[in-house]
């Protein structure tokens, strides 16, 4: 009787294990076999009523295959513009950022710095546009970052270039 409730316990506890093991691959994988479609949002003329900055994304850790980021950004007096060449590698809880430091290549490089948030990444692909708020002085915000929040991970930085 005792070994049939032990073997019980064992095969619940391994179904357990296995469970949230499969779920957790499963969320991992999921943005690579389901990716969502890329993003194909334009620019208003409002939007394009003065180009500030550009810049290119890179990949700050080539030694990490899986966060990445390529492609350009450009940066408006209202709004910053990630161009259709954009592309990032997937993951959960993505976010760009306005940040007031220049050459950003690690996580901890923006540790104790106070960004601008301009909301999550809506896709890992494609031409997207993001407002800033008013009030934000660009002179002082020589980088963009895509950074993932759920982890605290430096994603992919862009160096701007004024214009």
């Amino acid at each position: 009787m005792r070994r049939l409730l032990r073997d019980i316990v064992m095969f619940v506890f391994g179904g357990l294990v296995g469970a949230v093991f499969g779920v957790a691959l499963g969320f991992f994988l999921f943005p690579y076999v389901f990716p969502p479609p890329p993003a194909t949002e334009t620019l208003s003329e409002a939007d394009r009523s003065r180009l500030v900055a550009t810049g290119t994304f890179i990949h700050a850790n080539p030694s990490d295959p899986i966060h990445y980021g390529k492609g350009k950004v450009s940066v408006y007096e209202r709004t910053v513009f990630l161009e259709p060449d954009f592309e990032v590698g997937p993951g959960p809880a993505y976010h760009v950022y306005l940040v007031p430091k220049a050459s950003i290549r690690t996580s901890s490089d923006i540790k104790d710095v106070m960004f601008v948030d301009l909301g999550r990444l809506r896709s890992f692909k494609g031409s997207q546009r993001y407002s800033i708020p008013a009030g934000v002085d660009l002179a002082k915000y020589p980088s963009v970052i895509i950074w993932c929040e759920r982890f605290g991970v430096l994603i992919s930085p862009a160096d701007l270039a004024a214009k």
